[in-house]
């Protein structure tokens, strides 16, 4: 969206619009109607001698840290375990417990045991869909919780690892959404005229 608004390219904006309304927001409503609704979630520009510069904000300082997981590889680790792992492989009494019943440390984590910065993340996502304007780190807003990480080590013990990184995951997702929405095909028209 970033990208589009800065080649001021409507046709693809719109057509963004139209496959996924926001806020009520469609295709045929007015530029200034997308524009509002755009600046409601931290999206602006402005245009000076002839040059659009958009903007877009983000919670925080940048800094907090957070995994990510590919969704399919979440469901691949959840039948992994169904179908490879059986309880007793996982159990442990609690120390000077055995006999008593009481059963410790069952659980396993799915994830990377890998996480990156709010602002990196952001940065990567920039790359990826090629916008050149500005990230904006609103440092009055709240950043939560500065670090959310899980240790998947038991799991890798017990034969599973994740496949897709954070790269890859960004990467696909773009594709999907150009995709799905046909914004190739507006993108290539526009050049093509």
């Amino acid at each position: 969206m970033g990208r589009y608004l800065e080649e001021n390219n409507w046709d693809a904006i719109k057509r963004d619009f139209e496959v996924r309304p926001v806020n009520g927001v469609r295709k045929f409503n007015s530029i200034h109607d997308i524009e509002a609704v755009l600046q409601s979630f931290g999206i602006s520009r402005t245009t000076s001698e002839g040059a659009t510069k958009v903007r877009v904000e983000i919670w925080g300082s940048g800094k907090p840290k957070r995994e990510f997981l590919w969704s399919e590889d979440m469901a691949d680790a959840c039948v992994f375990i169904m179908e490879n792992i059986d309880f007793k492989e996982v159990k442990k009494t609690s120390p000077g417990a055995e006999g008593s019943g009481e059963i410790r440390n069952t659980h396993i984590n799915i994830g990377t045991g890998i996480d990156l910065s709010i602002g990196n993340l952001a940065s990567l996502i920039k790359s990826e869909v090629q916008f050149q304007g500005d990230l904006v780190f609103n440092t009055d807003k709240p950043d939560g919780t500065m670090r959310k990480l899980t240790d998947p080590s038991k799991l890798h013990q017990l034969g599973w690892k994740h496949q897709v990184e954070i790269e890859e995951g960004i990467a696909r997702v773009h594709r999907w959404y150009v995709r799905e929405t046909k914004l190739d095909t507006v993108v290539n028209q526009r050049v093509k005229t």
